[in-house]
C-alpha cells in the first residue's frame, strides 16, 4: 500500500510533505554553466509530493531518458499555511532545513527548452528528490547559512556555500508566497551551484551539509545517501 511522504526532523517529529518549490539559476556559477544568467525574478518549477525519496532510497531514472544529473540544494521546510510574507517575517514560516538532490533528466529538460514546453516530467518523476532529515528551525535564532556538498562513489562534485545564494531564503519565502499560498509541509529547493553532472547505475550519491556558524549548540551535520538504480 502505497503511503503519503513525510519529512522526519533530527528531533523525531514528522510533518508530512506538500509541494515542492524548485529555484533555478540562484547560483551564478551555474546560470552560466547552463548557458544563462541569474534572472531578476526567482525561476520556479514545481514537484509533486510523490517525487520526494527519504534517506537511503533509490533513484530510478525513467527508461525514456538516457542522462540523469544531480543537482544537490538547501532544502528548506515550510511550518504553517502562509500568504504575502514579508521577508523580515519569513523565519517565522519556516519549520526547518535539510540537504536535498534535484534529480533531473537533463535530456528531457534539453528537450523541453528547445520546444518552449514545461519541465515537469525532466524535474518531477518518481524519486527525483531525494531529501535528508530536517533540522528544527527552532534551533536557530535566525536564518542560518549552510555548507554542502555532494559526492559520487565518494568524489565530490559539488560544493558551496547558501551565502553565494542569488535569491536569499528570505526573500524566496517572500516572492513564492506572494505568487502562491505556501502550506504547512511545503518545501523549497533553493538552487543549485555549479558542478552538475551525469550519474548512471549503480553510482551512490552522498550529499552533506553543516551550518556555517560552528558554534551553534546541538547543531549536527546532516547526511543523505541513496543510490541509482541499475538499468
Amino acid at each position: 500500500m502505497m503511503t503519503r511522504p513525510y519529512f522526519t526532523f533530527t528531533d523525531g517529529s514528522m510533518l508530512e510533505a506538500g509541494t515542492v518549490y524548485g529555484i533555478g539559476k540562484n547560483y551564478a556559477a551555474h546560470a552560466r554553466e547552463m548557458g544563462g544568467d541569474v534572472p531578476e525574478a526567482p525561476m520556479v518549477f514545481i514537484k509533486p509530493p510523490a517525487a520526494l525519496l527519504p534517506d537511503g532510497g533509490i533513484v530510478v531514472r525513467p527508461a525514456f531518458s538516457h542522462n540523469l544529473h544531480h543537482e544537490v540544494e538547501m532544502v528548506v521546510v515550510i511550518g504553517e499555511d502562509c500568504a504575502d510574507v514579508p521577508a523580515c517575517d519569513a523565519q517565522s514560516v519556516i519549520a526547518g532545513y535539510g540537504v536535498g538532490l534535484d534529480m533531473t533528466l537533463r535530456d528531457v529538460q534539453h528537450a523541453a527548452k528547445q520546444a518552449g514546453a514545461p519541465w515537469a516530467v525532466a524535474k518531477g518523476f518518481r524519486t527525483s528528490a531525494p531529501v535528508s532529515r530536517i533540522l528544527p528551525a527552532s534551533l536557530f535564532t535566525h536564518i542560518p547559512d549552510f555548507e554542502f556538498e555532494v559526492s559520487v562513489n565518494n568524489s565530490v562534485r559539488q560544493k558551496s556555500t547558501t551565502v553565494l545564494m542569488e535569491h536569499n531564503v528570505a526573500s524566496l519565502i517572500a516572492y513564492l508566497s506572494t505568487v502562491f499560498t505556501l502550506r504547512k509541509g511545503d518545501c523549497i529547493f533553493t538552487g543549485t551551484p555549479e558542478g552538475v553532472g551525469e550519474v548512471i547505475g549503480g553510482d551512490v550519491l552522498t550529499a552533506s551539509m553543516k551550518p556555517c556558524e560552528e558554534t551553534l549548540a546541538g547543531v549536527h551535520m546532516l547526511t543523505l545517501s541513496v543510490r541509482v538504480a541499475a538499468l
